[in-house]
C-alpha cells in the first residue's frame, strides 16, 4: 500500500478509532515515550504531535524503526507494519517539523516500547526424554527434569511456565506413581511410587562373581536342577534367559515401564487462554538393592560367639568396596563389615552404656567414588531385666504434724531402676515391709506404683515421735529394701519471739566490705525442739529495696545481720529495716505472727572520699587501619562518686598512636594506624581526681585494627635461573601483609606492551600464592630475562613486579656454569678501572712507608751522637 493510499484512508481510521480515543494520542511537540502493542493493525494512528510554529508543513522521521512507523504531514504517527516484540521490543526515532525543506522545530525524540502479547506457545527443548529411577527412590527427590521455552517476554506472564502431568502408562491401581514439580519441571516419585515402584526380576550377582551365560547356568542349576534336558531346550531356562538378557539390556525409548505425558503452560496455567506444549517421558525401573535393613535390634548381653552376623547390605554396583563408620565419636565401636557387606558385631553390648548406636555404611569403587547414598543404619540394644532397684537415700527421712487428717501425705518415696524406662523390667512395686514400732492396726500404707506414704490415722506425739518403716521395691526380677523415718512434730503453736525488737542506730563508712557482720540477733521458739515448728527463720520485709543486707542463721535462733552488697553513701546514707522471724511449718490454725515477732535495726552510712567510677567496665573499640588522624576512636565516660573535677590519662601506647583529652575523655588517633605492624594492642585508661590524683581508677582499652587494602603482593624472590638442556618449571611465591579478602587468592599474569603474548614463557597459577613459570622455547645461548609479572591480590590490587631468570649450561650439580677462558677475556670498562686504581693505591702506600721508615732512621742516629758527646 503506498504512502498516498495510507493518507487517504487515515481519515477512515481515526473515525473507528473513536474521537476520545484519539484526544487522549495527542500531545505537545516534545520527547515522548509511547507503548504499542504488538501485532497492533496497520495502518493504525499512534501519536499526533501539535506543533505550534505557524509554518509547519511537513515532518521527517530518521533512525530506528523508520521503515516500520511512518508521519503524516499533520503530524500523525502510524504503523506502517505491525510491530513484534520478538524482533525488537523498543524504537528511538527522530522527528523533525518541517517548513518546505528547511527545520523550524525540533529534533525530538520518540521512544515506542513494543508490548509483548501472549502470541507464542511454550515448547520443549526435547519432544522425548528418557529417565532411570531406582526401586524406593525417596518421595519428592526429582531423579530427571524436563524443561520448556517461551519466546514471550520472560518479565511478563506470557512466558511464565507451569508444569503438570497428564498421564502416567500403566496406571492400573489409579495411583500416580509420579509427580512434576509446576515450577521447576523436575520429576520425582510420589509417596505411593516410592513404595510400589518395582523393578523387573532378575539374578542378583555377588561382588566379583561371573555374570556370564554359565554362571546363570550355574545359578538356574542350583534352584532347578536340570534333568537331562539341554539347556537349549529346556524352556524354563530359556525363559529366564530371555528376561536377564532383556533386563541387562533394557532401552527406555524401545521398552520402559512407564511413560509419562506432561505438559507446559504459559501465563502459570492459570488462564483458559494459557497456550500449551507437550513431551514424553519413558522411565525405566532398576532394581534397588541398597536398601537399609535397619533398624536392627540386639540383645544386650547377648551370649554368642563373636564376631556374629547382624545384618547385610548391598550395593548397586557388584564390585563395590564396603566402609564403615561410627556417626558418633565413641571410644567403643563394637562392628565391623566384610567385602562381602556383612555387618559383625565383635562383642557384647550393655544397653546402660549406650542404648542406640549410628552406623554409616558408604559404598565406593576402587578410586573411593561413592556409589550409592551413605546409608545410615541404627543398631537398638534391647534391655534386658539386670539392674536392681536403688533407692534414692540410704534413709529417707519425713516430717508430718500431730493431728494430721487420715489420708495425709507423709512423703513419697523415691527410687530408680537403671534398666530402660517404659518396660517392665524397669517398673517398680513398693510395699511396706515392717514398720517399727508396730501398731494395730499399720499407721501408714504406700501406693504400690508412686511410693506415696499416707496416714492410715491420726498420730498423737506423745504416743509416739518417730516410725521406722522398711518398704521393699521390686522389679519383676530384683529387689532391694529402703529405709524411712516418718518424726511426728509438735503441732506449731508457738511464735518466735525476739529478745528485744528495737536493736538501736549503727552506723558504717560506705566503704565496709561485703560480708562484714553489723550486728547478732536473737530469737527464741518454745515448740518442740529440732522440729519445723521450733526452727526460726529470719527475713528482712522492709527497708532494703536492694538487697544490700541478709540475715544468716543456722536456725536455732540466732541471726546475724551481714553486707550481702557494696554500701553506697550517695545511693542510699540510711536504712531502717524491719526483720521478722517465721517457722517453716505453718502456725496451728487460729494462731497469727505478731509484733513480738518483728524486730528493727537502723544503719547510717558516712561518707567516704570515693574515686572515680567509669560507666563501663569493659572498654573495647574496633577501627580500620587508615581512619585518619584525628579521628575520635571513642569517648570514655566516668563520674566521682562525690562530684569531684576529674581528669583522664593514657598510658601504655608504645606506639604514640593515640592520644585523650584529659577533661572529656575523648581518645583520638594521633598518628596513622597500621594493622600490619600491631593487629590488636591495650591501653591503661586512668580517670583521677584533680585534687587528689591518689583516688584514680582504670580500665584497660582494647583497640583492634581492621585490615584495609594498604598493601600489594610483593615477589618473594627476584631472581632464577633454568638449565638450558634440562628447563624445569620455576616457582614464584608472593606474599601480602594484608588480611582476608585483601591478600590471597593472587592473580598472576604477564604484562607485555600492546597486551601482546608471550610466545617463550607460560604462567599459571598454581595455588593462592604460587605460580609456575615456564620457558616454551630454548635460547640459542646463555641469557638472561627481565619478565613484567603483574600480581593482584583477591581484591584487585597489584603491581607489575620484574623478575630476573638466567638460562644458562648447567654443571652435573645444576648450577650455572660459564668457562673460565671466557671469564678471562671479558672484563669490561669497570673491572679494569678498578684494577688499575687498585695498583696505584698500593704503591702510594709502599712510598709513605719508606719515608716514614727513614724518618726514623735519621732521629735515632743523631740521639747517639748526641750521648756520646756527654760520655
Amino acid at each position: 500500500m503506498t504512502p498516498i493510499m495510507h493518507l487517504l484512508l487515515l481519515p477512515l481510521l481515526f473515525s473507528i478509532a473513536g474521537a476520545k480515543d484519539l484526544e487522549e494520542k495527542k500531545g505537545p511537540f516534545e520527547n515522548t515515550v509511547l507503548n504499542v502493542p504488538e501485532g497492533t493493525p496497520v495502518p493504525y494512528p499512534i501519536y499526533q504531535f501539535q506543533v505550534t510554529h505557524p509554518a509547519v508543513s511537513d515532518f521527517r522521521l530518521s533512525g530506528e524503526g523508520k521503515e516500520d512507523i511512518r508521519i503524516s504531514n499533520d503530524g500523525w504517527l502510524y504503523l506502517e507494519k505491525p510491530l513484534d516484540w520478538s524482533q525488537d521490543d523498543h524504537y528511538i526515532i527522530m522527528v523533525e517539523a518541517l517548513a518546505g525543506d528547511e527545520v523550524v522545530d525540533g529534533p525530538v525524540y520518540v521512544t515506542i516500547n513494543v508490548l509483548d502479547i501472549n502470541n507464542n506457545a511454550p515448547y520443549f527443548n526435547q519432544s522425548t526424554y528418557t529417565a532411570v529411577v531406582r526401586e524406593n527412590n525417596a518421595a519428592g527427590i526429582p531423579f530427571t527434569r524436563v524443561f520448556a521455552l517461551d519466546q514471550d517476554d520472560p518479565q511478563t506472564p506470557n512466558a511464565h511456565l507451569s508444569y503438570s502431568l497428564v498421564s502416567q502408562i500403566p496406571n492400573n491401581h489409579h495411583i500416580l506413581l509420579f509427580q512434576i514439580d509446576p515450577n521447576t519441571g523436575e520429576i520425582s516419585t510420589t509417596e505411593a511410587g516410592e513404595r510400589m515402584l518395582k523393578a523387573r526380576q532378575g539374578i542378583q550377582y555377588g561382588r566379583g562373581e561371573d555374570r556370564s551365560i554359565d554362571a546363570l547356568r550355574t545359578k538356574f542349576n542350583d534352584y532347578c536342577p536340570v534333568q537331562n534336558i539341554p539347556y537349549e531346550e529346556n524352556p524354563f531356562f530359556t525363559c529366564v534367559e530371555r528376561a536377564e538378557i532383556r533386563r541387562r539390556n533394557v532401552d527406555p525409548l524401545e521398552d520402559p515401564d512407564y511413560t509419562l505425558s506432561v505438559r507446559v503452560q504459559d501465563l502459570g496455567g492459570a488462564l483458559e487462554t494459557s497456550l500449551s506444549g507437550n513431551a514424553i517421558v519413558h522411565i525405566v525401573v532398576q532394581q534397588n538393592l541398597w536398601v537399609n535393613p535397619g533398624p536392627i535390634t540386639v540383645k544386650e548381653h547377648l551370649k554368642e560367639t563373636y564376631p556374629l552376623v547382624i545384618a547385610k547390605v548391598q550395593s548397586n554396583e557388584p564390585n563395590a568396596i564396603y566402609k564403615l563408620v561410627q556417626k558418633e565419636r565413641e571410644l567403643k565401636f563394637p562392628f565391623q563389615i566384610t567385602e562381602d557387606g556383612e555387618i559383625h558385631l565383635t562383642d557384647e553390648l550393655d544397653r546402660e552404656d549406650k542404648d542406640m548406636y549410628i552406623l554409616v555404611v558408604f559404598a565406593v569403587d576402587s578410586n573411593d567414588k561413592q556409589l550409592d547414598p551413605p546409608m545410615e543404619i541404627q543398631v537398638l540394644v534391647q534391655d534386658l531385666n539386670d539392674n536392681a532397684p536403688v533407692c534414692e537415700n540410704k534413709e529417707s527421712v519425713f516430717e508430718v504434724q500431730e493431728d494430721e487428717p487420715v489420708g495425709s501425705l507423709i512423703g513419697q518415696l523415691l527410687a530408680h531402676d537403671d534398666d530402660q524406662a517404659g518396660t517392665l523390667n524397669a517398673q517398680l512395686t513398693f510395699t511396706i515391709v515392717s514398720q517399727n514400732p508396730p501398731t494395730t492396726p499399720n499407721s501408714f500404707s504406700i501406693d504400690a506404683a508412686s511410693g506415696r506414704i499416707q496416714a492410715l490415722r491420726l498420730l498423737q506425739r506423745k504416743d509416739q515421735q518417730v516410725f521406722n518403716l522398711n518398704v521393699r521395691v521390686s522389679d519383676p526380677v530384683f529387689s532391694t529394701e529402703c529405709k524411712v523415718v516418718v518424726k511426728i512434730i509438735d503441732v506449731n503453736n508457738e511464735m518466735p519471739l525476739f529478745e528485744k525488737n528495737d536493736y538501736g542506730s549503727h552506723t558504717l563508712a560506705e566503704d565496709t566490705s561485703v560480708g562484714y557482720t553489723v550486728l547478732t540477733i536473737s530469737a527464741t521458739d518454745a515448740d518442740d525442739p529440732d522440729s519445723g515448728s521450733s526452727f526460726i527463720e529470719f527475713h528482712i520485709t522492709a527497708g532494703d529495696d536492694d538487697h544490700i543486707f541478709v540475715v544468716e542463721t543456722d536456725g536455732k535462733g540466732v541471726g546475724h545481720l551481714v553486707i550481702a552488697k557494696p554500701l553506697d553513701f550517695e545511693s542510699s546514707p540510711t536504712y531502717k529495716l524491719q526483720i521478722d522471724a517465721r517457722n517453716p511449718e505453718p502456725l496451728m490454725k487460729g494462731l497469727e505472727y505478731g509484733s513480738e515477732s518483728t524486730a528493727f535495726v537502723s544503719v547510717s552510712l558516712t561518707d567516704i572520699d570515693e574515686a572515680p567510677e567509669f560507666s563501663l567496665d569493659i572498654l573495647d573499640v574496633t577501627v580500620p587501619e587508615n581512619t585518619t588522624k584525628g579521628s575520635v576512636l571513642l569517648t570514655v565516660e566516668a563520674k566521682d562518686p562525690e562530684g569531684k573535677e576529674i581528669s583522664f590519662k593514657l598510658d601504655g601506647d608504645t606506639r604514640g598512636w593515640l592520644v585523650i583529652d584529659a577533661a572529656t575523655g575523648e581518645i583520638k588517633t594521633k598518628d596513622k594506624l597500621d594493622r600490619e605492624t600491631l593487629e590488636t594492642f591495650e591501653v591503661t585508661v586512668t580517670a583521677f581526681e584533680k585534687e587528689n590524683p591518689e583516688k584514680s581508677s582504670e580500665r584497660v582499652l582494647s583497640v583492634r585494627l581492621l585490615d584495609v587494602n594498604d598493601n600489594f603482593p610483593k615477589l618473594m624472590e627476584t631472581q632464577a635461573f633454568i638449565c638450558a638442556k634440562k628447563p624445569e618449571p620455576i616457582i614464584i611465591k608472593a606474599q601480602d601483609t594484608d588480611s582476608a579478602p585483601f591478600s590471597e587468592p593472587f592473580t598472576f599474569s604477564f604484562i607485555f606492551a600492546h597486551g601482546k603474548k608471550s610466545p617463550n614463557w607460560d604462567l599459571k597459577s598454581i595455588d593462592g600464592t604460587t605460580a609456575k613459570l615456564t620457558l616454551k622455547k630454548q635460547p640459542t645461548e646463555d641469557k638472561t630475562f627481565t619478565l613484567p609479572i603483574n600480581i593482584r591480590d583477591n581484591a584487585g590490587m597489584g603491581i607489575t613486579q620484574s623478575f630476573e631468570v638466567r638460562v644458562c649450561n648447567c654443571t652435573e650439580l645444576g648450577y650455572c656454569y660459564f668457562a673460565p677462558a671466557e671469564r678471562a677475556f671479558r672484563w669490561g670498562t669497570g673491572p679494569t678501572i678498578g684494577i688499575l686504581v687498585g695498583i696505584v693505591g698500593f704503591c702510594v702506600i709502599i712510598f709513605i712507608i719508606v719515608i716514614k721508615r727513614a724518618n726514623k732512621g735519621g732521629k735515632k742516629t743523631t740521639e747517639e751522637q748526641e750521648t756520646n758527646a756527654l760520655m
